[in-house]
């Protein structure tokens, strides 16, 4: 039996004076904020069990980038969790749910009803599950069930819906709190701790995460590898939350194992494209690669669809490095990429950086790059990178990362 979403509406009137109606409205009470996510679920499962005369209840969680759920808390059916129990979208009790976002009254237990052989192992044989919803947004999958032969009725379908609304709120802030969580741990990891202190070059980066905090994929690197080469990137993975950030730190680790078999940076990112096209299917990359071995005199320079590195001379004009640009990573299969090389005269600047900093709504991106161009200078990196955010940032609230590296040939 598959109960109307309407008659949740209907429905609520001659349940706002139920005493269960009250109970369910404290779910999430202030006392639970310092749970974690998986203690919570189970308090609150606990709660709903009771309110609802259930002897089992179970949150199954819309698995990432999967059209499956994901047993993630359990109240009497803890095998479920143990087992690491999924259940397709559209398969079984569940799955229908999912798949239908609907609340089913399911009469009868068994092989014919459900996906999942705990429940009836269980002795389960009457159950209720509601849709958890956010925005319209399918969270996942809230089911209570009984071990004695006593219907659920309509009522309790509607108050296991209001639960359902509680609980989702609960766990969408608890979620967003970890993955902020996480992404400041990938954040600081996943940016360089310390750049090379090389004979002849100093070296300065910034990263600015968006105004919103919000961690995107932007990043800048510079690593030598055995042969004494410098190699230093700029890149940017399309996107932005925690998931763009993990696709970064792949993309970046597999761009440092090719240069340890490649030296020529062109091919690193003809195999570093290939990896992310089989891998990393949907994934857009731009990436600029700057080689140079020592003296440091000359830099060998690869763009894979990235903004052009500023060239600073001493006593000279300040340019805009244009190599030949291929497309981004993971556009296109069996892309051969070219390079040029440019010098680097004594007490010249190289600067690489993310298009965070001179894309604005307001203007062209050739304006952003001649600003740009304007504010690099011949000076030490520290400088080079403090006078290009003072004059591109400034007091601006910026909805993208920056990142950026300047590199001085002493």
């Amino acid at each position: 039996m598959r109960p109307r979403l309407d008659s949740y509406a209907l429905g609520m009137s001659g349940l706002e004076n139920d005493e269960r109606f009250s109970k369910l409205l404290s779910l999430t009470d202030a006392s639970l904020s310092h749970l974690d996510l998986y203690e919570l679920l189970r308090e609150l499962l606990d709660r709903i069990r009771v309110i609802l005369e259930a002897d089992t209840a179970a949150v199954l969680l819309l698995a990432p980038d999967a059209d499956e759920l994901v047993a993630t808390a359990t109240y009497g059916l803890e095998d479920e969790v143990r087992q690491g129990v999924t259940v397709p979208i559209g398969s079984g009790f569940a799955g229908s749910i999912a798949l239908h976002r609907q609340p089913i009254i399911l009469e009868q237990v068994d092989t014919t009803t459900v996906a999942n052989p705990i429940l009836w192992e269980k002795g389960v044989r009457k159950m209720l599950g509601v849709p958890m919803l956010i925005n319209e947004q399918l969270l996942g999958v809230l089911h209570v069930g009984r071990l004695q032969d006593r219907s659920f009725t309509q009522d309790d379908a509607i108050l296991l819906q209001v639960a359902s609304d509680r609980v989702a709120g609960a766990v969408q802030t608890q979620q967003l709190a970890a993955e902020t969580a996480a992404a400041r741990l990938l954040e600081r990891g996943l940016q360089p701790s310390r750049l090379p202190d090389l004979p002849g070059l100093r070296m300065a980066g910034r990263y600015v995460p968006a105004e919103s905090r919000s961690i995107g994929g932007d990043w800048y690197d510079a690593f030598t590898v055995p042969t004494g080469e410098l190699w230093i990137v700029a890149g940017d993975v399309a996107g932005h939350g925690l998931s763009a950030a993990v696709l970064m730190g792949r993309v970046k680790s597999a761009l440092r194992s090719y240069s340890l078999v490649e030296r020529s940076p062109a091919r690193v990112l003809e195999l570093t494209d290939r990896k992310v096209l089989h891998f990393e299917i949907g994934t857009i990359v731009t990436v600029v690669c700057l080689v140079s071995a020592p003296p440091f005199d000359e830099f060998e320079i690869c763009s894979a669809g990235h903004l052009p590195p500023v060239l600073a001379r001493p006593g000279g004009a300040t340019t805009l490095v244009a190599p030949p640009v291929g497309p981004p990573l993971g556009v296109k299969a069996g892309i051969s990429r070219a390079s040029t090389t440019v010098g680097l005269p004594p007490g010249g600047v190289l600067l690489a950086y993310t298009d965070g900093l001179v894309e604005r709504r307001e203007e062209t991106i050739d304006e952003g790059l001649e600003r740009l161009r304007q504010a690099v200078v011949a000076q030490a990196p520290d400088a080079v990178c403090r006078s290009v955010m003072h004059d591109l940032v400034g007091g601006t609230s910026m909805s993208d990362d920056i990142a950026l590296l300047a590199v001085q040939r002493r």
